[in-house]
């Protein structure tokens, strides 16, 4: 059996790319890692991450191709605001029996492939609070009122960018068939902030994936990991949800431009510059902000530190 993890990138989130790659390798040198391309895009960062990590490309290009033909037939090409995300379904048939997938702009803490023990008793995993903002980002009122999900079925959403399963579980067919089922009933689904597969994967998962588990939820508790909470507190470089008195097992910045200035920026920094024979990042420094805006900002921090109070 081979377990592997999968990234998807392109030459734009090279920065993002090397600092998920150097956090991964500092923590685990051996289990292997596959780029899926984000588009045709993407040559410089293969040999980047191919060369300092033993990164290799995805080999069946023709199936992420056959992919994106089908989505834009079945949907249109203004249904979603990033239609190339949809590329990462490709976990499902590529070279490992076990598979982790890791968005870029995630940075992780500890051997993340470890967690892929879980699959001994489950078939998909994911590891995050998402269901404690309810059903926004993924599904619109209609599910609960049509009975296609149940108030209990619906605590099992998940955010897209850090999943787990099996290789060959979803057919490619079973894809095909969300699509269609997913496309006939848009006002299912929540994509007011721009969301682009996730609604539609969890609809799947709901629908063809009974064994299923959220790590946030095995025995002792686990601590979040979205960069947007304010609470975690650094240790050394690393962080720690004082809640739990646990380190973070990744740190994902959904939602948040990685840059000068934004939430735990010096740890996504340290981890972006591990690698000397790579050059630093360079981020021009943001732009000051007009003083309505920083009362904006401020006034956004107060409601998420409320919120997890809550």
């Amino acid at each position: 059996m081979t377990r592997g993890i999968y990234i998807i990138a392109n030459d734009k989130v090279t920065d993002h790319a090397i600092a998920l790659l150097n956090s991964i390798r500092l923590y685990d040198k051996d289990t292997p890692i596959v780029m899926i391309p984000y588009d045709d895009n993407y040559h410089g960062i293969a040999e980047i991450l191919n060369k300092h990590y033993g990164v290799q490309v995805y080999e069946d290009l023709a199936f992420i191709d056959r992919l994106s033909n089908k989505l834009h037939e079945t949907f249109g090409g203004k249904f979603f605001a990033r239609p190339n995300q949809f590329r990462k379904q490709a976990c499902w048939f590529g070279p490992f029996d076990e598979f982790l997938y890791i968005d870029t702009d995630i940075v992780v803490f500890e051997k993340i492939a470890d967690n892929l023990n879980y699959l001994d008793n489950h078939d998909f995993l994911n590891c995050d609070y998402q269901y404690l903002g309810g059903i926004k980002n993924v599904f619109s009122l209609k599910v609960l009122e049509n009975k296609i999900f149940t108030d209990t079925e619906v605590k099992d959403i998940f955010n897209g960018g850090f999943w787990a399963s099996k290789k060959n579980l979803v057919s490619e067919n079973d894809l095909y068939e969300v699509f269609a089922e997913c496309a006939a009933h848009p006002e299912y689904f929540d994509f007011s902030e721009k969301t682009s597969d996730q609604p539609i994967i969890n609809y799947m998962l709901l629908k063809r994936i009974p064994r299923r588990f959220n790590i946030v939820r095995r025995e002792g508790k686990a601590p979040g990991n979205w960069a947007g909470t304010p609470y975690f507190e650094t240790q050394g470089n690393t962080l720690i949800d004082p809640k739990i008195n646990q380190i973070l097992q990744y740190l994902h910045w959904a939602g948040i431009r990685i840059q000068p200035g934004c939430p735990y920026w010096k740890i996504w920094e340290h981890y972006r510059n591990l690698n000397p024979a790579l050059p630093p990042a360079d981020f021009p420094e943001p732009v000051t902000k007009s003083h309505w805006q920083q009362n904006l900002d401020n006034i956004k921090s107060q409601l998420r530190q409320l919120k997890a109070k809550l």
